[in-house]
């Protein structure tokens, strides 16, 4: 497994090694060939190669739950793109996304669902940044645009196949520290009007002692 975790670090931050409380949110960008996992100043992507159907939903629950199990939280889930429905895997991605979420529930891990122009808008401060560029051109771009706010922004290394989707991930969990009251930087408010539509949990972790 750790051959496919791109960018992975050794050991995952802890509250001691900041020298200050914080929160530990997780932002993972859910995906059936490459899963965007993120926390304060790290990232990766986990990609399960040739497995497919249940082995490898198996298999990206399992590294989801290395990375959240007693190290999260909060965590911040990208939701399902509606216009992506009709595509496919669609049936299978949706079931990653309540393995996931179920996972989440039964360890008491709170969760907050952003869908991706949520995750757009607080990267760019538009949901359609590109809109301007051919129509073909447009997603591409966008994507390229939210890596850049990854790297330049919070400093986290998105590199690889898996770079947009580390760099999602990156900006989810932006967001939830942002919604706690710890951002890493400071955001303009054209960007952090997302957090207003984003569903956010009713429990949120206290402030350590």
């Amino acid at each position: 497994m750790t051959a496919l975790l791109q960018s992975a670090p050794v050991t995952l931050p802890s509250v001691q090694e900041k020298g200050e409380w914080q929160p530990r949110v997780i932002g993972l960008d859910l995906s059936l060939t490459s899963t965007g996992i993120a926390g304060t100043d790290w990232a990766l992507a986990a990609r399960p190669g040739k497995r497919r159907s249940h082995e490898r939903l198996d298999w990206l629950l399992g590294a989801i739950g290395l990375c959240v199990k007693d190290s999260a939280d909060l965590v911040v889930v990208e939701g399902a793109a509606y216009a992506q429905g009709s595509q496919a895997g669609h049936h299978e991605l949706a079931g990653l996304w309540w393995l996931v979420t179920q996972y989440l529930w039964r360890h008491r891990i709170p969760y907050a669902v952003a869908n991706p122009h949520h995750r757009t808008i607080y990267a760019t401060g538009r949901a359609n940044p590109a809109q301007h560029l051919p129509r073909k051109e447009r997603s591409r771009v966008a994507k390229g645009m939210v890596r850049s706010a990854a790297v330049e922004r919070y400093g986290v290394e998105c590199e690889g196949p898996g770079r947009y989707d580390q760099a999602d991930a990156t900006i989810l969990a932006a967001m939830g520290l942002d919604w706690l009251g710890y951002p890493t930087v400071p955001v303009p408010d054209t960007h952090r009007r997302a957090l207003e539509a984003v569903r956010w949990p009713a429990l949120i972790p206290a402030a350590a002692d």
